[in-house]
């Protein structure tokens, strides 16, 4: 069951400015990755289900988090139809991404009062989430489907709309300026904030300071 309610989830996410997009195969790895984030000031985290057992190493992870990192909310991406929803659901997760709009996965995140964010191409899209329920839409890839000029666009009539971007967002100041200056809630990140090298070598140490760095851009262009 999940520990936050929507409106923790979506206010942590404006709060936040930046949701990291990840996934390893090796537990302890994912930990010291979310505990780095955490060190540096993240405190919602998408851990994706790419990877064989991703479900069973999620369900550690989560338990991780509620024990030993107070204010994390973890919730669960790449995730395409409601059955695998549920499964994260009865592990824990707070929110739910995908990278496409499934009417069912609405569905189960309605019924478990568990937040959820689809992907989105078009305003129309964007339109029939927000009628599902959808708090925080993915835009998804949004370097490929216009880019901040796009946000900008549905922002003049839907100014209401909270959007998340993926796909095309990187770290620099340039970046991200762009991003929010269209009026983005919150960005979604996932290699460009997780460089493979910081990994291979486990400077976790070494993340946290690259994720306190992307924390103080991002208020910087917010305001």
């Amino acid at each position: 069951m999940a520990k936050y309610s929507r409106s923790e989830v979506v206010t942590a996410m404006k709060a936040t400015g930046v949701v990291p997009v990840f996934f390893h195969a090796d537990l302890e790895t994912s930990k010291n990755v979310l505990k780095a984030c955490y060190d540096g000031g993240i405190r919602v985290f998408e851990f994706v289900n790419r990877g064989d057992f991703a479900h069973e190493i999620f369900g550690e992870l989560n338990k991780y988090a509620l024990k030993e990192l107070p204010g994390m909310i973890l919730g669960a991406g790449s995730i395409v139809e409601a059955a695998t929803t549920a499964l994260y659901i009865q592990l824990g997760a707070n929110f739910i991404v995908s990278p496409l709009l499934n009417e069912d996965m609405a569905k189960t995140c309605n019924r478990r009062g568990v937040a959820w964010s689809p992907g989105c191409g078009t305003i129309s899209e964007i339109n029939k989430a927000q009628e599902l329920g959808a708090e925080v839409v993915k835009l998804f890839p949004a370097s490929e489907i216009g880019g901040p000029s796009f946000v900008k666009a549905v922002k003049g009539p839907m100014p209401w709309t909270n959007i998340m971007p993926t796909g095309g967002v990187d770290t620099s100041e340039a970046n991200l300026k762009g991003w929010f200056s269209a009026g983005v809630t919150c960005v979604g990140m996932g290699s460009n904030l997780f460089p493979k090298e910081l990994l291979e070598k486990g400077d976790f140490a070494g993340l946290t300071a690259k994720v306190k760095e992307l924390m103080a851009t991002i208020n910087k262009v917010k305001k």
